[in-house]
């Protein structure tokens, strides 16, 4: 059996309020990754150019109060 099936056994063999809580850790995991990604990504420029774009969108008049 290798580790995905192991994990998968065990995620099966989860009460209801277990599997809410995997759940639930398992997307604030996701979040943090997700967070990381765009930090890293931020600092080394490669999101200048939606910066850019806002300022073009900007001064065009092209953006709205949400």
């Amino acid at each position: 059996m290798t580790q995905i099936e192991s994990i998968q056994a065990a995620i099966e063999s989860l009460s209801s309020e277990e599997f809410a809580a995997l759940r639930i850790w398992f997307e604030q995991r996701d979040w943090q990754a997700w967070d990381q990604q765009i930090e890293s990504d931020s600092a080394s420029g490669k999101l200048d150019f939606l910066k850019e774009e806002a300022r073009r969108a900007e001064q065009a008049g092209d953006l709205r109060e949400l």
